[in-house]
């Protein structure tokens, strides 16, 4: 197979937690609805795992990031539901002709500790991105305590994704 039938692309993102919970932004990972007694500060629902799967898909096909394409200056994108930014993100990216073929996620956050999520959340992902589940690898870490991420201020994602135009 030629190499020019695959891209990679690479994606981050951080989100701050605030000081109160607001029953209106429950924290979100992966699309999933996770127990925290905090919500991330965020323009929109503030999942920082989809967040960062969008800038990797947006990379791979060359399409800048997901600020370009929702900004937070926009109050069409007040509060929505990332799983509808990731779903916009992939027919964008299979309008070009490209199709994921798998995603490596790493989580970093303190807390919540994600073990009891991990598997729920690999098989929302690939539900989302129309993958099987093996093809989607969810793995979370600590900073032991150091920086932003150990004093519990916020969550951070990593994300590496190969997409194809040969499916």
């Amino acid at each position: 197979m030629s190499a020019d039938r695959f891209r990679i692309g690479h994606g981050f993102d951080v989100h701050r937690f605030s000081e109160k919970f607001d029953p209106d932004k429950p924290l979100m990972l992966g699309g999933l609805k996770i127990e925290e007694p905090r919500s991330l500060l965020a323009h929109s629902d503030g999942d920082v795992v989809l967040h960062a799967v969008c800038d990797a898909i947006l990379g791979a096909i060359g399409e800048g990031d997901i600020g370009q394409h929702f900004p937070d200056t926009d109050e069409a994108f007040a509060n929505v539901a990332s799983s509808l930014l990731l779903k916009q993100v992939l027919a964008r990216a299979s309008g070009n002709g490209w199709f994921p073929v798998n995603v490596d996620i790493t989580v970093i956050a303190q807390r919540p500790k994600l073990a009891p999520y991990r598997e729920a959340m690999r098989e929302r992902l690939a539900d989302q991105m129309g993958l099987k589940a093996s093809e989607v690898n969810v793995k979370a870490t600590t900073t032991e305590g150091l920086g932003f991420i150990g004093r519990e201020e916020g969550i951070a994602c990593h994300c590496v994704t190969l997409l194809s135009s040969a499916i």
